[in-house]
């Protein structure tokens, strides 16, 4: 273990042993409406599951570089980036696979069918009002995908009085960004239009050690814009209209035989959704909505291309039967669809569709809590499959509950895993096609919530089987590289604290987190042995302390955010071991007036050498100068 992790321990250890619930920012926010946990409106202070909220005022006040670091600075889940902020990036949370995490922008599904999961090096920042995050499964309120957990974003919308906001900033690392948006309302209809851009010389993606490692600084460049509009067209009735487009151009090391060669890695991320809300009654709220999203991947000049389409259209609603008693209902269909040179179809797409129905119920009798979900799912390709989940709450003190859950959870195969030249071969006798990764959890927790203190601990225990892993000596396959199969299994178990609280002046919140991701596959013959190994890229202990306070006009805050080590590979193997770390990040705010503020941040201010990936650098020191404009129109 790295001196730094063990110095970075000791602070996360003390702010831990509070007890630890999901943390906001600045101030009790129990009364908070959030709709993640269950897809419909809750109080924050109601939810069982474990849930964390990050805030409008947390995005700015931070200046993350992308939506993952937002997460990883919050300690929502570990980070994995193959360089730069344009760069493929991976997220972890409770140790699940980054393609076990759902992604919803304003509920519209991103997800990319030859990766599998989201491209989070995409999703644009500046336009994100909310970020609710959602650990453990949860399959029977949102289908497929959401294995480890929910990130569901938020974007800005219109309010009552007109506003602009207009941001520009400059750093180290070539690195400028201008923002911009307005916001208001005329009449029923409100607005929010939102542009960004960004650019920078970066840094030197790969590690010296790199077989394809070109001694030269990686930039990156983004664009991103977004529209949404609203209209209480009559009482009780909303409807809404979303449009997000966003560009990314990263530069990264192909191979040292080309060292003149500019390789260019484009990632576009498209999403648009309608959607029409109805209170027909006090008791009864529906909503019909239509989405539809388009991940599009593209290497220059290395020729690969890659694009996912997913439409989602679905009816959700609750009624409520009661004081304390509700019920949700939900009818969905979601069709995938793809485009890869690598599929064996004649014109190399492929497309397959899921149509669900779910039902939940809810009920509080005054310091009991009880919430179920179900729902089935039936795909096109590999049938049916039931899901459920169960939770109960009990507030044994005042402000202090009991929960617990159990539940399921499953992932299809990507388009690319079964239809591609790496899938498995179906005209040789006896291979199978693939099947749907599930997983089974179960856990226990403490939340407490009183005043400005909220704290929580959460033990889980998370079965996945038949995961999909890429087997190289496999002979089911088209390729003789290997293909995909259902092979390993894995355990995910841990312990998830969080808390915040006020000491004086000073706003404190942390998270820790202590778990053992683990291969726990039998023995197979012919195939290399993990039982019992880290899954690739996780840590046994990673966490967060944030601390900030405001002095007059101005604003100091500061973050530690420290891992332990990782392997990179299954097999760990000692020679691919990533040592741990410990990463500080200063921000400095000056309120020169109402609407205009002077923000300084530095991430990674001591300049620590990290590295998430083997062989990939990750940022070096970081400053970024930011004057933000704020007026009322």
């Amino acid at each position: 273990m790295s001196q730094a992790f063990l110095a970075a321990r000791r602070p996360l250890l003390a702010l831990s042993a509070l007890a630890l619930a999901t943390h906001v920012h600045a101030q009790n926010k129990l009364d908070t409406v959030v709709t993640t946990a269950a897809r419909m409106p809750q109080k924050l202070s109601e939810v069982l599951a474990d849930l964390t909220v990050i805030t409008r005022a947390d995005i700015e006040r931070q200046a993350a570089a992308s939506v993952a670091d937002l997460l990883r600075n919050n300690g929502c889940a570990e980070m994995v980036r193959n360089g730069g902020p344009a760069s493929t990036t991976s997220l972890y949370l409770r140790g699940a696979d980054t393609r076990h995490t759902l992604v919803l922008v304003d509920g519209v599904r991103m997800d990319s069918q030859s990766t599998g999961g989201a491209s989070w090096q995409a999703i644009p920042l500046a336009q994100i009002e909310r970020v609710e995050v959602l650990k453990g499964p949860a399959s029977a309120i949102y289908g497929s995908d959401a294995v480890g957990g929910v990130v569901q974003i938020f974007t800005r919308k219109g309010g009552a009085q007109a506003s602009a906001d207009l941001g520009v900033s400059a750093g180290n690392l070539g690195t400028r960004k201008a923002e911009g948006g307005v916001f208001g309302r005329v009449g029923v209809v409100d607005y929010a239009v939102s542009l960004a851009g960004e650019r920078s010389d970066g840094f030197d993606a790969t590690l010296p050690f790199s077989s394809n490692h070109i001694a030269d600084r990686d930039g990156w460049r983004k664009h991103q814009g977004s529209l949404r509009l609203g209209a209480d067209v009559a009482t009780g009735q909303r409807v809404e209209a979303l449009v997000l487009r966003s560009h990314a151009d990263g530069q990264y090391d192909a191979s040292k035989s080309k060292p003149l060669a500019d390789d260019h890695a484009l990632q576009d991320t498209d999403a648009a959704r309608l959607a029409w809300t109805s209170q027909w009654s006090p008791a009864l709220q529906t909503q019909l909505s239509y989405g539809e999203s388009r991940d599009r991947y593209e290497t220059r000049p290395s020729p690969y291309l890659t694009i996912t389409h997913v439409r989602n259209l679905a009816l959700t609603g609750s009624y409520q039967l009661g004081a304390g008693r509700q019920i949700s209902f939900q009818g969905e269909r979601i069709e995938d669809k793809l485009q890869n040179d690598s599929l064996r179809s004649a014109d190399h797409h492929d497309k397959r569709h899921r149509n669900a129905v779910g039902v939940g119920y809810m009920h509080s009798d005054g310091a009991f809590q009880l919430q179920a979900h179900a729902r089935h799912d039936d795909d096109s390709e590999f049938g049916g499959v039931d899901t459920g989940t169960l939770m109960a709450g009990y507030e044994v003190a005042s402000g202090l509950r009991v929960v617990g859950s159990v539940g399921n959870a499953f992932r299809a195969p990507t388009l690319y895993q079964r239809g591609s030249l790496y899938g498995p071969d179906l005209s040789k006798p006896g291979v199978q096609p693939l099947r749907a990764e599930h997983g089974h959890n179960l856990e226990l927790g403490l939340k407490y919530g009183r005043g400005d203190t909220e704290l929580s601990v959460t033990a889980y225990r998370n079965r996945i089987t038949d995961l999909i892993n890429f087997e190289g000596s496999n002979t089911n396959c088209n390729s003789g590289f290997g293909c995909y199969a259902n092979v390993p299994n894995a355990l995910l178990q841990g312990l998830s604290l969080a808390g915040n609280t006020r000491l004086g002046a000073v706003h404190l919140s942390a998270t820790l987190d202590l778990q053992a991701p683990k291969d726990v596959t039998p023995a197979i013959v012919g195939r290399v042995d993990n039982y019992g190994k880290l899954l690739a890229r996780r840590a046994k202990r990673f966490g967060t302390v944030n601390a900030d306070t405001v002095l007059g006009d101005w604003t100091l805050g500061a973050g530690l955010q420290a891992s332990g080590p990782r392997f990179d590979n299954a097999a760990n193997d000692p020679a691919r071991r990533m040592g741990g770390y410990a990463l500080m990040n200063l921000s400095l705010q000056y309120r020169i007036s109402r609407e205009l503020k002077l923000q300084f941040n530095v991430d990674n201010a001591f300049d620590r050498e990290t590295s998430t990936a083997y062989s990939y650098a990750s940022a070096p020191r970081t400053a970024l100068l930011s004057l933000r404009w704020s007026p009322a129109l």
